[in-house]
């Protein structure tokens, strides 16, 4: 999910900019929210099942969730322009609709996971 990877890398410079670069904690949670939706992904599949797939899903979903809500923070704290904050946040959001419609086609589908052939 090329997606959810371009939400952490974003605009990578804006995460070394001004107050931003030392504020450690919040900077460390922006970069590994991403790396959590991509992770729940992988780990969902390998599951080999179709309802822990959509349970991962579900997980990753919140985590972009997470992501939006720093990002908000970071725009607060005056670490992000608008322009850059719009941007990554309408990424994040794009994640998030991209996963409900595949959790959506899952649990409608009759397709089962490998497990249950």
């Amino acid at each position: 999910m090329e997606e959810g990877s371009q939400i952490g890398q974003g605009n990578l410079s804006s995460y070394s900019d001004g107050m931003f670069v030392r504020d450690f904690g919040l900077k460390d949670q922006i970069r590994r929210a991403p790396v959590s939706i991509l992770s729940n992904i992988a780990e969902g599949f390998e599951r080999g099942g179709d309802k822990e797939f959509c349970q991962f899903l579900a997980v990753a979903k919140g985590s972009g969730g997470e992501v939006r809500a720093q990002l908000y923070v970071a725009l607060d704290q005056g670490y992000l322009s608008q322009d850059v904050f719009d941007d990554l946040s309408k990424n994040a959001t794009e994640v998030a609709q991209l996963l409900s419609g595949f959790i959506k086609y899952l649990k409608g589908s009759e397709l089962r996971g490998n497990r249950f052939r």
